[in-house]
């Protein structure tokens, strides 16, 4: 790997960590203000929508500037974001900063890669980097859940903190300053040399620039496929963070705490399935991972009929000093093994997608492309997420309808790709006569 690569890595894994701990330290606000339940979704929903919106300019900045200084500006407002939430302001207006910060930044670090890399090099750059982002997921819920935990508010009741008055103040004021590491380390990026016409400066044309971005990306047969699936699962995977925070609550008994630990575990999973695919997926093999979407799925509907009651009252084993309870185990397996087929799936599908849009578009036109698409994904399914809250459906049922919509979606993906190579099979027998 080029110079630089693994100080992207650093700068992706310490800006990811301070994302998954400040949306558990998010919800925890709105938890603190006892906000009904259908409110957490739309704290996504508000972060999300800068990706929709802003689609057509963010990938115009990336390009406009350095990608390391565009990651630096978008630490900076993420950081802001925590400075508000900090001031009291509501947390789904300032989540919404964050969020701003969130859309600049993807471009910059996915189109970044294409800058530094061969083609050869991107399925395991992939790896690399849902590694670890993967791996911060997990250390920044595990990390959110301890600072929002009961021992970190009976310490902050012993010995108070300037303007932060609960536990989720405490997590604010740290990954405020943890945004602000992740600042300097984009700054030790070297320059990639890359160079783009400074589209901001034709702000009405950018639009227009997007639109023929994203027909490009969906007439091409390849990118139209790793569009759909990884769109899919993103949205998909959005939704599954809130779902599993309230699954493990109702189903499991789970304080929000413990329940973000059970979310980070997922992402040991991911780890893997992104080491497996990295290891035996080359590119040319790239759509021969489409099933194992079927399978999350599959094993997401699996999910929805598991509970603590399966288990006989007071099982476990002994761990040192901690209690485990079987169905708490048995939990986390299935957690790891959604992670290991969601990884498994979508470094393959990331890299065709980044492969295809950098020759077609700019990287950063294809990235925001890209992020427009799965981020429409997820305010859709975080909206309905939220509409069956509001009508009290159980979290089984909502579970089971979340499972069934991919595994349907999913399969329609396969037909389709399967009819795209039967159209490029007929044209060239014909070209062969």
């Amino acid at each position: 790997m080029k110079k630089g690569f693994y100080t992207i890595i650093a700068a992706q894994f310490v800006s990811s960590l301070a994302d998954n701990a400040l949306l558990i330290a998010a919800i925890a606000l709105l938890r603190d203000t006892h906000s009904a339940p259908w409110v957490t979704p739309l704290l996504q929903i508000f972060f999300t929508i800068s990706y929709v919106v802003l689609a057509p300019f963010v990938g115009a900045f990336a390009d406009a500037l350095q990608k390391r200084h565009v990651m630096f500006i978008s630490n900076a407002l993420k950081a802001g974001g925590c400075l508000l939430m900090i001031g009291s302001v509501h947390p789904m207006l300032a989540y919404a900063m964050v969020g701003v910060g969130a859309a600049a930044y993807s471009p910059a670090k996915y189109g970044i890669m294409t800058e530094l890399l061969p083609a050869s090099k991107l399925v395991v750059a992939n790896a690399w980097l849902e590694s670890a982002t993967v791996l911060s997921t997990i250390v920044g819920t595990m990390i959110g859940g301890a600072l929002i935990s009961d021992t970190v508010s009976r310490w902050l009741t012993a010995d108070p903190w300037p303007f932060v008055h609960s536990a989720a103040g405490i997590a604010m004021v740290v990954m405020m300053l943890v945004y602000a590491f992740a600042g300097l380390l984009n700054m030790g990026i070297p320059d990639t040399g890359a160079r783009y016409v400074n589209r901001l400066r034709e702000p009405r044309k950018l639009v227009g620039v997007f639109r023929h971005a994203l027909v490009v990306l969906w007439n091409d047969k390849l990118a139209q496929i790793a569009l759909w699936v990884t769109t899919l699962l993103w949205g998909s995977a959005v939704t599954l963070q809130l779902l599993v925070l309230k699954w493990a609550n109702v189903q499991l008994g789970m304080s929000l705490s413990d329940a973000a630990t059970l979310q980070g575990v997922t992402g040991l999973g991911i780890a893997a399935g992104a080491g497996w695919a990295a290891a035996r997926v080359p590119m040319r093999n790239a759509f021969k991972v489409l099933p194992v979407g079927l399978l999350v799925g599959v094993v997401t509907i699996c999910m929805a009929f598991y509970h603590r009651d399966l288990f006989p009252a007071g099982s476990g084993f002994q761990l040192g000093p901690w209690r485990v309870p079987y169905y708490v185990t048995f939990a986390f397996v299935e957690m790891i093994i959604v992670g290991t087929l969601a990884g498994f799936f979508v470094v393959p599908m990331n890299a065709v997608l980044q492969h295809r849009g950098a020759e077609l578009l700019s990287a950063g036109h294809s990235i925001a492309v890209q992020n427009f698409n799965q981020n429409l994904a997820v305010l859709l399914m975080l909206g309905l997420y939220a509409l069956l809250l509001k009508w009290d459906i159980a979290i089984q049922w909502i579970i089971v309808l979340f499972g069934v919509g991919v595994v349907s979606l999913m399969w329609l993906a396969m037909v389709r790709h399967s009819l795209n190579q039967r159209e490029d099979d007929a044209v060239a027998a014909q070209l062969g006569d």
